[in-house]
């Protein structure tokens, strides 16, 4: 997996590298406003340095010299940077956000507003409307969080850091590609601190290969408050992926008693048949039907949820590889075309607590004066420090982390 278990929502995919700090709710870019250029002499002469490579490369000096002035070193990218953390989380944590009331009454309005526009892109490209509107939900929650950050300044920076160099410098010298190509200024584009872009956080290099000119004006443009290039562009990379319309990415089962969970996983694969002969059924105890071969997941363990997963679920791993992210997508765009919540039971989570006892700690905690900074049920760095200071003020062991024993001292109000 591109990552495991983290917990990223609103803008990271394969291709976009977008923040992912975890901590329970919907991940967005730093505000630009404290992303403010500060002098440092050292970047100063890299970007001289790269100023020759890249002419070098083909830029021209009446696109590379204005770009590379209006550049200057954010050390609050590098900071975001350094701070990306691995977030264990529950796939009940994960879809609490991903497919939210909130998310999905979003979700079902961009579907009604933009209909004409995502039935056209359907039509073309061969992947439903319902699953370009889940993407866009995901990775940018639907055009609100597309980020703010000057792209080159930020891609300067982080090559400049040298830690992920390399590969940063390559967005960089795309990015340059796109501005001379006349795609979008300098000034327009902007995006999230690690460089992705758009609705659809494409990184320059999937831009280059995968975004196109739906409306016709001569621009692939990405940027603009109208998302049709954006969402074309995303349902050509999936259709570039080997999506095929009309098939699920996957469906939710039930395993039998005694089903042997050494058979699970993305790498073992099996026809319908061998899986219905194996006892496995669909949530209403019948066979599963054929859309070829097929692999039984259990991301929440053996008995959590368990999905059967198709080809299309393989396609949306090339945009995303981590499975939360995949269902998020898969399950989005079902309720989006009017399917029914996951009927398996969560399970608790490494304190034994499932999703709603940790919001009831939250709102406990808020109540006795401990703001958590919301109730989403995920324990992020507001909780445990809301946790840190009530066990502190409680002469109690100061720990940050949820257990049953806090929730029962929280509902006894001690």
């Amino acid at each position: 997996m591109l990552f495991t278990r983290r917990f990223c929502i609103a803008g990271l995919s394969a291709f976009s590298l977008s923040a992912c700090m975890g901590g329970g709710v919907p991940m967005t870019t730093t505000p630009a406003s404290r992303m403010q250029p500060q002098p440092n002499a050292a970047f100063d002469t890299w970007l001289a340095q790269f100023r020759a490579r890249a002419l070098q490369g083909g830029i021209n000096a009446n696109v590379l010299d204005p770009a590379l002035r209006g550049a200057g070193f954010l050390p609050d990218v590098i900071a975001r940077d350094r701070r990306q953390t691995e977030f264990t989380r529950t796939l009940e944590d994960y879809l609490s956000i991903a497919v939210s009331d909130e998310r999905l009454s979003a979700g079902r309005a961009a579907l009604s507003r933009h209909s004409a526009t995502l039935r056209a892109i359907e039509a073309r490209y061969g992947v439903e409307a319902e699953v370009i509107t889940a993407i866009w939900g995901l990775e940018s929650r639907y055009g609100t969080e597309r980020g703010d950050i000057p792209v080159i300044s930020a891609l300067a920076t982080l090559a400049f850091d040298g830690r992920r160099g390399a590969f940063f410098e390559s967005q960089l010298m795309a990015a340059l590609r796109i501005l001379q190509r006349g795609d979008t200024s300098a000034a327009n584009m902007r995006g999230s601190w690690a460089g992705a872009m758009g609705h659809t956080q494409f990184i320059p290099t999937t831009y280059q290969e995968y975004a196109v000119d739906f409306t016709g004006n001569g621009r692939r443009d990405i940027w603009a408050e109208d998302p049709t290039d954006a969402l074309a562009s995303a349902a050509n990379y999936l259709a570039r992926m080997g999506w095929t319309r009309g098939q699920p990415w996957g469906v939710e089962v039930r395993l039998p008693d005694g089903f042997n969970t050494a058979l699970a996983g993305r790498g073992s694969s099996r026809a319908v048949s061998d899986w219905t002969g194996l006892g496995v059924r669909n949530m209403d105890g019948r066979a599963v039907p054929d859309h070829g071969p097929a692999s039984i997941i259990i991301p929440d363990g053996p008995r959590g949820p368990a999905f059967m997963t198709f080809r299309n679920f393989t396609s949306l791993t090339r945009y995303n590889n981590s499975e939360f992210y995949v269902i998020g997508i898969g399950h989005l765009s079902d309720r989006l075309r009017g399917g029914e919540p996951i009927r398996g039971t969560f399970q608790p989570d490494r304190y034994g607590l499932r999703l709603g006892e940790r919001q009831e700690i939250q709102r406990l905690l808020t109540r006795a004066g401990f703001d958590t900074q919301g109730a989403d049920g995920v324990i992020g760095p507001n909780s445990q420090s809301a946790i840190s200071a009530y066990q502190r003020a409680r002469g109690l062991a100061v720990t940050g982390e949820p257990s049953r024993d806090l929730l029962e001292r929280l509902r006894r109000g001690m």
